[in-house]
């Protein structure tokens, strides 16, 4: 398919209901249309998904989408079925399908049907798997949570780094490499590994200005803190990561006991308790997840209002990974993290029975955790020069969402120190880490200062009259004023930037911020109010279109927010949509979601416009076309003449499967129609009364349950007609 004939404006309303793009993803998906290898870096919730299911869904073939995290495999199918009238469009392939459910999986990508095949790496390794694959059409190769071929990644999976060899056996595909966090060092590793070191890079901003971040000291009374600020944040949806599975218990115990809804989850949960804890926190059953930091959860939630750390993670790129989950729709999203040096002390224990390799790329990280931690300076400015980018502290977007913002610490002159920093790396040949800058500057002596004769110097013991402490923290802060730099390749070695050879040769004024004291129990920090929430215009229809998402999402057996997001329903308190058509003008609703879960919103908006004598505003409703009312009245009309269905098939251009299509949208919208001389012609009257007491009896109307429960009795055309009857006759 070439570029110039995609509408992709046009595909992105009608897949997704969206009106734009954002941010790179357009650029982006014109890239992979057009056979190219691209790497996208963009922070959670920024729309990476979209950038290969997009293309996916208009690309001929079958694309291929690498994931490390089988919970959120599940969450994206869910997703995309759910736009889609066909349910085989997307699917998993995974150590959770048994054979019967491998073979469905085979035969919808054979016949055209998948579009999007979601794989664990594991999976992708098998033989088997790998000569299917060869035999099919595939559109391009999608690796998400790219970081995990990194060993500097936050997230290292060893199986990652053979994703190149086995793509390589299947065939020469366009690549996409995604990921939420990734630092230079992790990047160039990425590309290297996925062997496409010329791929397009679309980096988007790490700034996400609708998060408020806070670190509060861990002290005796944390449990109570965290119970305070979890009663502020009362009915919220939110996450809180514990270091062991012992606290994860003990944390999910404790908020139980104090009345709030929370559950655990971690990797010594069997797998059938995790899929319920994650279903439940998902279907807003219970408020609060406690999960170890250790384990990925793979929450694609978009409404999570607050990520609390009760013990700090091993990386700045987990943390801000784990914090992104909170406020992806643009809301609300409180970042409150605990932290205690005795945290990281066991951390580096967990590394101590390392390779030394692996000790040392370990605690160079966590170094940067305690930096950001300890940092007296704004911490949305901190993190985003991690990832390598400028934030304007004072006028950048966000830029008082943070307590070290909210309530800034003394600053002192501390320029003629900067200079002697400097001085120091320069003078050791820009080869030391920080320690030994510090231990030079403070003249404490140790083997690789004595090897190099340091203590022999002038300049040894220029800084003694500050505490080594002092020095850590203005390191941090000359690094993030880029007067210094971390280098790549010898991960840690300060080297002199060209801004601080300039400060060396003219030295000027530097206001150093000093560090954080905390006090304790401080909950003035709390936000309740937080920039970034949608406008409401009706919050009681907001509650009531909430309550009726909650059932059908139940009743349909999916999360809530793959019925409408919270945005959707906003737009439809603001335009008060009265029938399908009309539903269509709300954001994030095209044919399909409407199709598939609009009546029931539509109805209940129509009562309360009613009731409420609310005028709607003119200008956002749109008058139904009638496109499909003729082929509706056609199909009514000629099956009430008992019209055999080829013929009607036939004269209207149809293949039987979209004919039956057409009869069960009419009968789910509440249409009655007679199919009883068709049925007749394929079952005898105990058949079909015994399929009948089979929906009857059921929970769920769904295929292929009728399918496995009848074990090849009837076939799914015989299912579906009778399910088309049982619902003409029940349920309208």
């Amino acid at each position: 398919m070439k570029l110039a004939k995609i509408d992709l404006q046009k595909y992105l309303k009608k897949y997704f209901g969206f009106s734009s793009f954002k941010g790179l993803q357009k650029d982006a998906i014109e890239s992979l249309v057009e056979g190219n290898d691209i790497f996208v870096v963009m922070p959670t919730g920024g729309g990476k998904s979209l950038i290969y299911q997009l293309p996916a869904l208009i690309l001929d073939g079958t694309a291929i989408v690498v994931s490390p995290l089988i919970a959120l495999m599940k969450n994206q199918v869910d997703a995309i079925r759910g736009i889609n009238e066909e349910e085989g469009v997307a699917h998993v392939l995974n150590s959770s399908l048994n054979k019967g459910e491998i073979a469905k999986v085979k035969s919808d990508i054979e016949n055209g049907i998948t579009k999007l095949l979601y794989v664990a790496p594991e999976s992708l390794t098998k033989e088997d798997n790998i000569e299917f694959l060869k035999k099919q059409k595939i559109s391009f190769f999608a690796i998400d949570e790219a970081h995990c071929i990194s060993e500097w990644g936050h997230d290292f999976r060893p199986e990652y780094r053979n994703l190149r060899k086995i793509i390589n056996k299947i065939g020469d595909f366009p690549i996409i490499g995604l990921t939420a966090t990734a630092t230079a060092k992790v990047q160039d590793d990425i590309l290297k590994n996925l062997g496409i070191p010329g791929a397009k890079t679309f980096k988007a901003s790490f700034n996400r200005p609708n998060l408020f971040y806070e670190v509060r000291p861990k002290t005796k009374d944390v449990e109570k803190d965290l119970i305070r600020f979890i009663n502020n944040h009362r009915n919220k949806s939110g996450i809180i990561y514990c270091l062991s599975r012992k606290k994860v218990e003990e944390i999910a115990q404790l908020l139980q006991v104090n009345g709030i809804k929370a559950i655990p989850y971690h990797a010594g949960l069997d797998a059938k308790t995790r899929a319920r804890h994650q279903d439940m926190f998902l279907m807003e059953d219970v408020d609060v997840v406690v999960a170890t930091i250790a384990f990925g959860m793979g929450i694609d939630k978009p409404d999570v209002r607050f990520v609390i750390h009760h013990d700090i993670p091993k990386s700045l790129e987990s943390y801000y990974q784990e914090t992104g989950r909170a406020g992806r729709d643009g809301g609300e999203g409180h970042c409150l993290a605990y932290y205690s040096y005795k945290d990281i002390e066991k951390l580096e224990k967990f590394l101590s029975g390392k390779p030394v390799a692996e000790q040392e790329i370990g605690n160079a990280l966590l170094q940067e955790v305690v930096a950001y931690a300890e940092t007296s300076m704004s911490r949305r400015k901190f993190l985003l020069y991690y990832f390598g980018e400028e934030f304007d502290e004072v006028n950048g977007e966000g830029a008082d969402m943070d307590d070290n913002v909210r309530n800034p610490k003394k600053r002192t002159e501390a320029g003629e120190e900067v200079k002697i920093l400097l001085e120091v790396v320069k003078e050791t040949n820009e080869e030391y880490r920080s320690k030994e800058i510090i231990n030079t500057l403070i003249g404490k002596e140790n083997a690789l200062l004595l090897s190099h004769k340091t203590h022999l110097e002038p300049f040894f013991g220029s800084g003694k009259a500050k505490s080594d402490k002092h020095w850590m923290a203005l390191i941090r802060q000359v690094i993030v004023a880029g007067l210094l730099k971390k280098e790549i390749e010898q991960y840690g070695v300060l080297k002199l930037t060209e801004k601080g050879r300039e400060f060396l040769k003219s030295p000027g004024s530097f206001l150093m911020t000093e560090d954080h004291v905390y006090d304790d129990g401080d909950d003035s920090n709390i936000v309740t109010n937080v920039r970034g929430s949608g406008a409401v215009v009706d919050q009681q229809l907001m509650e009531m279109l909430k309550e009726l998402r909650k059932a059908v999402a139940k009743k349909n057996g999916v999360p809530p927010f793959v019925v409408f997001q919270d945005p959707s329903l906003e737009d439809m308190t603001l335009k008060y949509p009265i029938d399908l058509q009309e539903l269509l003008n709300v954001h994030g609703v095209g044919d399909g979601k409407a199709k598939k879960f609009g009546k029931e919103f539509v109805e209940l908006i129509g009562r309360y416009v009613k009731e409420n004598d609310i005028t709607r505003p003119d200008d956002l409703i749109v008058k139904g076309t009638g496109v499909n009312s003729g082929l509706k009245l056609y199909i009514i009309q000629n099956t009430d003449k008992k019209i055999p269905l080829d013929d009607i098939a036939n004269s209207k251009g149809l293949e039987m499967d979209e004919l039956v299509k057409a009869m069960e949208q009419i009968v789910y919208s509440g249409t009655k129609i007679n199919i009883q001389h068709c049925i007749d012609d394929l079952l005898d009257e105990e058949q079909q009364e015994e399929i009948m007491e089979y929906f009857m009896e059921a929970e769920d109307d769904k295929i292929q349950i009728a399918l496995d429960e009848f074990d090849g009795d009837f076939d799914e055309h015989e299912l579906r007609l009778m399910r088309i009857k049982f619902i003409s006759e029940v349920a309208n």
